[in-house]
């Protein structure tokens, strides 16, 4: 099933599928998906709607054209810039970081500065060989503000995130592939089929506990290991001493019933 052509006038393009995958392209070719204000604030509102549907299972986020994003449109940069940025209603990658639903992203091109940091507020990531990602804070004056600047160095090792940072060099697919920034890397025309298919072998699991996985890996990721490891124990705890008899029994059932099947194909 291939998504429809977004329409020129949808600059934050929301397609749904009745499988439970949600599509949200943004949606501004000309300008290689640079961001406006209002494009910013349309995205947070996307986002946080597809949280709060039950009928949305996992989000993939993409562009449309060439580039992923290529940051925040510099020609609206004091709107931009000295906007209430401590409103997260408004703030995309605020909504992305609360969204308890799996976000993929699906990278086909260029991810520049603040497209750099939706990527990063991804929980997984595909991209495609023309995929690059770059961090331009440094080069235009521009501090960052989305978490580049933190959560880079903790996926690629801090001297790597400051050379990508400082120098504002670009990280091709190939590189980010084997410095743990992104999971795939395809063909572009493979692009959102392989994050559909990744987001179809979510859908086939229990949908709770993958959205409390999603929640014990992340809130783990801002501690340290000792605490990380307690904070598993006591949600593991609590998740076990809220299961009535009849969902052990359902738990046991679905395990049968899978065993019995045919191993899954591969991602």
């Amino acid at each position: 099933m291939e998504i429809p052509v977004p329409p020129p006038e949808n600059l934050i393009f929301v397609h749904r599928e009745p499988n439970g995958v949600a599509f949200v392209i943004i949606n501004r070719p000309k300008s290689l998906n640079s961001l406006t204000r209002s494009m910013m604030v349309d995205l947070a509102k996307a986002i946080k709607s597809l949280a709060s549907d039950d009928s949305v299972r996992v989000i993939i986020l993409s562009g449309s054209g060439r580039a992923f994003c290529s940051g925040v449109d510099l020609t609206a940069a004091e709107d931009v810039f000295k906007g209430d940025v401590k409103d997260v209603e408004t703030d995309p990658v605020a909504q992305m970081e609360r969204c308890r639903k799996p976000v993929i992203g699906a990278i086909n091109g260029f991810a520049v500065t603040a497209g750099f940091e939706i990527a990063l507020a991804c929980d997984i990531l595909v991209a495609s060989k023309e995929a690059r990602f770059m961090d331009t804070h440094a080069r235009f004056g521009i501090f960052p503000s989305w978490g580049l600047s933190q959560k880079l160095s903790r996926i690629i090792g801090p001297g790597r995130a400051r050379e990508a940072s400082l120098t504002a060099i670009p990280i091709n697919a190939d590189q980010a592939e084997k410095w743990g920034l992104v999971n795939h890397v395809v063909e572009g025309s493979e692009l959102l089929k392989k994050a559909r298919q990744i987001a179809e072998a979510m859908i086939k699991n229990n949908q709770d506990l993958v959205l409390r996985y999603k929640s014990v890996v992340n809130d783990g990721l801002k501690l340290d290991l000792g605490h990380a490891l307690t904070l598993e124990k006591e949600r593991a705890h609590e998740y076990y001493n809220g299961m009535t008899k009849e969902q052990f029994k359902k738990m046991q059932e679905f395990i049968a019933g899978r065993s019995s099947n045919k191993t899954p194909s591969k991602l």
